[in-house]
């Protein structure tokens, strides 16, 4: 069964709906023959039981008077356990089949290379007893007439089961060559460019539509992942370049007091270089779909040990989560969109960050607020675009790579949930996070 499976998935298309069309036409065909050949015996046997009947009803008639019948050789007389009572021998019949004649069903025997056709009257004798009336007749011509009508309706069904598959073939090529066409030209399309659609409204038009379609998300991915991958390599390149610059400084002129600072900078350097490829990681995995299952977390105690992971010395963090609020997600995922939307906060804000939890029906809002710049209307789109920086020299450190946002849009949309860039109360930029609830 998997080999036919197999051998049946190779075969293109056109083959497959002309094998199908053609074996049912033939089938179909094939019944109405064998009913063409049944009503052809039905008119025979029809016939020849009008004629049997008038003979043993004429023969019963006499026998039911008690005067002698004058049966001939095609009608007998014989009790109802099929032994003669005319003085000749026996029927050439079985005791089932004289058992379905007493039953008053007629039968066809064959013998001798024809058909005999055999239909039994009963009649009730002068002394009470039961007889029946037994009239056979040969079936003239009946052999032949069936095997020649089972032969024309056999030949009749494979010629017309040939014309339909090859109707269906013809068909389907017709029907398939626009597809062949469009499959053509979508091959040979340029980057940029689109297929034509068909004027009328029809399943090829849709199929252009979907094509192109596909076509655009193709070239956005493609450009996307051009983007990213320059934008990328150009990030790794500046911690790179000045490890190397120190390393190489250090080498050629060695002094042990500066020793201590230039490996100070490399670490700094290595660490951010690490956090980068840690975020680019992340992201890597988001647009992949590659995600633990889903769990009930508490945003709010996750927002209270990101508040407890921040460094000393920052501006002060408020948090308003006045109870729990379970979201659909990995607490991991929660970590990291607390770090990098804290993070983000700390780097900008003046002296206040103000962190609030609050369960929304369905869904789970998280709000992070800061006293900083704030996020220009125009910008507040495209910040959560990926190695996207928005004026890095008010922030403490000059800024992240431009990758946090991003990563947190690709979080939280991974799980049905949104993200959103508006104006603070304090005149800074306030971040909003809503994921599902929790059932």
């Amino acid at each position: 069964m998997t080999r036919l499976r197999r051998w049946w998935t190779r075969r293109t298309l056109r083959f497959r709906i002309t094998l199908v069309v053609g074996a049912v036409a033939l089938v179909a065909l094939l019944a109405l023959s064998r009913l063409g050949a049944g009503l052809v015996a039905s008119t025979l046997t029809g016939s020849a039981d009008a004629e049997l009947r008038v003979q043993a009803t004429d023969v019963a008639g006499r026998v039911h008077t008690g005067a002698p019948p004058a049966a001939g050789p095609a009608v007998r007389v014989v009790d109802t356990a099929g032994d003669p009572v005319d003085g000749r021998g026996p029927l050439p019949l079985r005791g089932d089949e004289v058992r379905r004649l007493a039953s008053g069903a007629a039968i066809t025997t064959f013998g001798g290379g024809e058909f005999r056709r055999w239909l039994a009257v009963p009649v009730v004798v002068p002394d009470g007893s039961t007889r029946l009336v037994v009239a056979s007749g040969t079936l003239v011509g009946g052999a032949t007439l069936l095997g020649r009508a089972a032969v024309g309706f056999l030949f009749a069904a494979l010629v017309v089961a040939g014309v339909i598959a090859l109707a269906a073939w013809a068909a389907t090529r017709a029907a398939l060559r626009p597809v062949d066409r469009m499959r053509a030209a979508a091959a040979a399309l340029p980057p940029g460019e689109r297929l034509p659609l068909p004027e009328p409204r029809d399943e090829l038009r849709a199929l252009a539509e979907a094509i192109n379609s596909l076509l655009a998300r193709r070239d956005e991915a493609v450009a996307r992942l051009e983007r990213f991958t320059g934008d990328a390599a150009h990030e790794l390149r500046s911690p790179v370049a000045s490890i190397r610059a120190q390393a190489e400084v250090a080498v050629a002129h060695p002094d042990p007091e500066l020793s201590e600072e230039t490996l100070r900078s490399i670490a700094s350097e290595t660490e951010r270089m690490t956090v980068l490829l840690s975020d680019l990681l992340a992201l890597a995995r988001s647009d992949a779909g590659r995600r633990p299952a889903a769990e009930a977390v508490d945003v709010g105690a996750a927002a209270r040990a990101a508040v407890a992971r921040l460094p000393a010395g920052g501006p002060a963090v408020e948090i308003v989560a006045p109870g729990p609020a379970r979201a659909a997600a990995s607490a991991g995922e929660v970590d990291l969109v607390l770090d990098n939307l804290l993070g983000n906060a700390v780097r900008h804000a003046r002296s206040l960050v103000r962190v609030g939890v609050l369960p929304a029906g369905r869904w789970v809002r998280l709000v992070v607020d800061d006293d900083g710049p704030g996020i220009p209307e125009a910008d507040r789109g495209r910040v959560f675009d990926r190695f996207t920086r928005l004026a890095p020299e008010v922030s403490v450190d000059g800024g992240g790579a431009g990758l946090g946002l991003a990563l947190v849009e690709g979080l939280v949309r991974g799980r049905g949930g949104s993200v959103a860039a508006a104006a603070a109360p304090e005149g800074g930029a306030r971040l909003e996070v809503r994921w599902p609830a929790a059932s």
